[in-house]
Formats: structure tokens, sequence, C-alpha cells
């Protein structure tokens, strides 16, 4: 989980394919009105987001049962986070991918195919209520994705893996 830019879905596949699990990625899954909104530099409000979270939150449920996977997802508020964890009933790990403003910022504006633009970091830190649990995964630049996959592997309980 984290902010577009946090690098969810580079080291979500990478994770996913350590684990030998499927990825999901949470973007796949917004409404074609929600990435219209997004791309339009309008922040999506909880209105918004409850059926992508519904639906997150069944899938999860539905991964869980079929050995588990990965899911990349902003889960930026902890409502948000409780729908999801309600639909896993069980073994859900969160990661958090933690980033400095500048070092976001300079990723959102080095990418051009994705409809989430840079304009959109300051909405969704102010919406961000970082989690008080899980596993936080500060981000810099000297580090490459496998050595971040590295880390998390390093530190997610051996259980349900």
């Amino acid at each position: 989980m984290g902010v577009s830019g946090s690098g969810k879905t580079t080291i979500g596949e990478l994770l996913a394919k350590h684990l030998n699990l499927p990825f999901y990625d949470g973007d796949d899954f917004h409404s074609a009105a929600n990435v219209a909104k997004m791309a339009a530099g309008h922040p999506l409000n909880d209105d918004d987001r409850h059926d992508w979270l519904a639906t997150l939150a069944q899938r999860l449920g539905e991964w869980e049962q079929a050995s588990g996977a990965v899911l990349a997802c902003s889960a930026l508020k902890e409502t948000y986070r409780q729908t999801l964890q309600n639909g896993a009933q069980e073994h859900l790990h969160w990661v958090f991918l933690d980033g400095s403003y500048e070092l976001l910022r300079a990723r959102l504006e080095g990418r051009h195919d994705h409809y989430m633009k840079s304009s959109m970091l300051d909405s969704q830190l102010a919406t961000l209520e970082k989690p008080a649990y899980g596993l936080r995964i500060e981000l810099t630049n000297d580090e490459t994705p496998e050595q971040v996959v590295d880390r998390i592997v390093e530190r997610l309980p051996a259980s349900g893996l």
C-alpha cells in the first residue's frame, strides 16, 4: 500500500514472483468513471472508492481461498484498510511503501503512461492515514526494486507465505 508513485505495482509484481503468487493491481479494478475522474486531475472521494473497495475485499477473500495473492492498492485511509481486511478473513500482511514528497513527486513526473499525474500527489498525501501496524518500508533512491523486495521478504512473517 501507499500513495501513487511509491512503487506498489513494481514492488508488488516482483514480490508476487518471489513468493510464487499471482499479482493484482488495485488500479485495474477502478470503474471507468473513477479513472476518468483521476485522469482529469480530480481526487476520488469516499463515495467514489466504496464499490472499488468492496470489489477488492471480495476478491481478497477469493484469492485467500486460492492460496493467496499480492495486491497493490493505495488503501490510504484506515477505514479502507478495514474494508479490505474484512474481506480477507486472516493472513493479510500489510506492506506500506513510504517515501519523501520529493522522491514521490519525481517518480510521478517521470511517468508518462499512467492516468495519475503528479498534480494528484498532494491530495493523496492529505488523505493518507499512515498505518501504525504492518511493515513500513522507507523508500530511497539508492535501492533497486529487487533490494526493496529482499527487505520485505526478510521482514515478513514466515506464516502464511
